[in-house]
């Protein structure tokens, strides 16, 4: 599948998709595009997956007609997104054409940071 990232997705994502061919917006010079033309373009170009973490883009665009699927992550934060990436690749390889998923992602590691006791940085409550 040709996946595309958007300026806002940490790119070293593309690492945890295998078997997918995955380019981020800005090796094509494609970062000052705005949402909408950067779909346009995206569909043009023959992607099939797009992955953000723009909340908003389904309020601001009208994906109804769209053929290109999308993913919008629930954070761009690498450390979060690196230790739960198994939920990215799922729904990618779960996307349809046209398709909309959201994958929300748990912040474990800190809530470990904040409540382990042990931790020397640990504020105390």
């Amino acid at each position: 599948m040709k996946i595309l990232l958007d300026q806002n997705a940490p790119a070293p994502l593309a690492r945890f998709l295998p078997g997918h061919d995955v380019t981020h917006a800005s090796t094509l010079g494609w970062q000052e595009l705005t949402n909408g033309d950067l779909l346009a373009a995206s569909e043009a170009d023959g992607f099939e997956l797009f992955i953000t973490a723009d909340k908003n883009i389904r309020y601001q665009q009208n994906l109804t007609e769209r053929t290109i699927a999308l993913i919008v992550l629930s954070t761009n934060d690498w450390p979060t997104v690196r230790g739960q990436f198994d939920l990215v690749a799922d729904a990618a390889n779960a996307s349809r054409p046209g398709s909309y998923t959201e994958v929300a992602f748990t912040l474990r590691h800190l809530v470990r940071r904040l409540y382990n006791p042990s931790d020397a940085n640990c504020r105390n409550r």
